[in-house]
């Protein structure tokens, strides 16, 4: 008569295979990031030491689940994070063996991310990308992704007969015909109908932009008007989204009056354009042309993003040039300095960028789908996991949000800036050096730029770290001020005054340590769209009577915002 397996012992077995194969893993990416101490993986002692724990871990949520199955009260050995939603349905802690299978999880997840700290790496990039590899395995590993390991999937197949199940094979079907996971009710929207619906009418347009004038909204507006540059990477209408949530519409109501850069979406007939186009066609004519309608010599310019880094580069040509064409400069979530460049940094390297250097770098498209797929993995549980759990796990629909409808309309990018972006910019941060890159046929020097600039960053970015972009401030030439939001990349931006939600921190130290500054700032309740507005309207001139016609008799306005540019659709 064969012995009664021991299930304690089992599960130490199994634990140390577990952590066995993951060691080899983690022995095999090391040796893709070209580490020279890639044999040895992690040291022994650590090794063992983790190991241990792992297994002491293990055996104390087992000894957790005797207890509960004899009816003893057991606190939980591993819980999520506050903010983890995956496991929030009461269905993961009412039965013992979903219970067990997601705590055995975080188990697991913490182990890991441990392990990936004590493995030595050549650099801190290298480092980085370590760790967003294993996030992407711990996280694609999750039991609530798995239809069998779910008691979500099952509760809804029971409660509706199995039409859970259909509906989510329907779901998944029309997804993939679609090219992309659903994260939003597409049809809930529509630019034009009620997104991106502050009036105004297109001014000008070239191959590259159109430039949106909007009407003004008060009696009196400021004499320098505001040029919104936005990232080409997405469409301009983030920052008008709906009336409640825009920022065109409250610059305005602040009496100013408000341009926008609505960028094309290019297809293959504009594949050949490069960084310069985007300069010269792009920021430097927008703010030429208002200027030109509004009859002044300066205005005021706010880039977001990637529209901060093409805006600042913009300024610094026009430096160089001997024109000083702003009043002052606000840079939203941007960077200059891309020496940390966050979580993006983890897919770009030498080989990667020589790779889109060979296939695009001389003409082509960086397809905007690509892009999407990139900028979701960053946030795969919110923007990746969550919607497969509940789209195609529990046959659901998701609800209508304007902001990840914006999110899902992305946009094509032309190969050869794409290629210099990265190379110039996230590679060798060559922007940062005074004289070093040639724009436009100049040297560009960031410190030519000597207006008065306003840097808003985020806290939670994982986009553009805010301590990075912090180093914005000994690079331009013009008094700074420093602004932190709460939140994210977008979420931290779109912040609307009348909510009164979230809070920011603001501070008069010019330290150069971001860390230094933070501890001296104060922290402020509500949104920083009213600092940044008292701000701007020191920069703005004389009062004058709102104009009635919007743009010139040169820049006649030729259709209605938000134009043609912003429907367009990318590959």
């Amino acid at each position: 008569m064969s012995a009664t397996p021991d299930p304690m012992q089992s599960l130490l077995q199994t634990g140390q295979a577990w952590t066995q194969g993951f060691s080899q893993w983690l022995a095999a990416q090391q040796v893709a990031l070209g580490s020279a101490t890639a044999a040895s993986t992690v040291q022994s002692e650590k090794l063992k030491k983790l190991q241990q724990q792992l297994l002491e871990r293990h055996a104390q949520l087992w000894r957790a689940q005797l207890e509960r199955q004899a009816d003893q009260a057991a606190p939980a050995v591993a819980l999520p994070d506050p903010g983890d939603r995956r496991f929030a349905a009461p269905g993961w802690s009412e039965s013992p063996i979903y219970d067990y299978l997601r705590q055995a999880y975080l188990i697991n997840a913490e182990f890991m991310d441990k392990l990936v700290e004590a493995v030595p790496a050549p650099d801190a990039r290298a480092q980085s990308r370590l760790r967003f590899i294993t996030r992407q395995l711990v996280d694609a590993m999750a039991p609530s992704n798995f239809a069998a390991t779910n008691p979500e999937f099952i509760q809804a197949a029971l409660a509706t007969q199995g039409h859970s199940i259909t509906a989510g094979i329907q779901n998944l079907i029309a997804d993939i015909e679609k090219g992309r996971i659903s994260m939003t009710d597409d049809a809930a929207f529509e630019v034009g109908r009620n997104l991106a619906v502050t009036p105004g009418a297109v001014v000008y347009e070239n191959e590259l932009i159109q430039l949106i004038q909007y009407a003004p909204l008060t009696g009196q507006v400021a004499q320098r008007p505001l040029v919104m540059v936005p990232p080409c990477i997405n469409k301009y209408y983030i920052l008008d989204l709906q009336p409640e949530n825009s920022l065109v519409r409250y610059a305005v109501e602040q009496g100013n009056t408000v341009f926008m850069v609505s960028w094309r979406n290019p297809q293959a007939d504009l594949g050949h354009l490069g960084w310069d186009d985007y300069v010269e066609k792009g920021a430097l004519t927008a703010l030429k042309v208002a200027q030109e309608i509004c009859k002044v010599e300066q205005v005021n310019a706010l880039g977001f993003c990637v529209g901060g880094t093409i805006l600042a580069s913009a300024l610094s040509v026009a430096a160089a040039r001997g024109e000083n064409p702003a009043a002052s400069l606000t840079l939203l979530t941007t960077l200059l300095d891309f020496s940390e460049p966050g979580e993006l940094g983890c897919f770009i390297d030498e080989n990667s960028v020589a790779m889109r250097e060979a296939s695009i770098g001389k003409g082509g498209i960086l397809k905007g789908s690509e892009l999407a797929s990139v900028f979701s993995s960053l946030r795969a549980n919110d923007l990746i996991w969550q919607y497969v759990v509940g789209n195609y796990l529990k046959g659901g629909k998701p609800s209508a949000f304007d902001l990840l409808y914006w999110n899902a309309d992305g946009a094509n990018l032309p190969g050869p800036f794409a290629a210099w972006y990265l190379r110039n910019l996230y590679l060798e941060n060559n922007l940062r050096a005074p004289g070093k890159l040639e724009m436009c046929g100049v040297k560009a020097d960031l410190g030519r730029i000597d207006v008065p600039a306003f840097l808003y960053a985020s806290r939670e970015d994982h986009i553009v770290p805010w301590k990075t972009s912090y180093l914005s401030r000994r690079l331009l030439g013009g008094e700074t001020r420093y602004t932190l939001g709460a939140s994210g990349h977008i979420a931290g931006v779109i912040n609307p005054a009348g909510k009164n939600k979230r809070s920011y921190w603001s501070s008069d130290s010019d330290s150069d340590l971001p860390e230094k500054w933070l501890a001296g700032a104060t922290e402020h309740k509500g949104s920083w769209w009213a600092s940044w507005a008292t701000w701007l309207a020191g920069f703005g001139g004389k009062q004058r009577k709102a104009r009635d016609r919007l743009g010139s008799t040169i820049h006649v306005a030729s259709e209605p915002a938000p134009g043609r540019y912003v429907r367009e659709k990318a590959a």
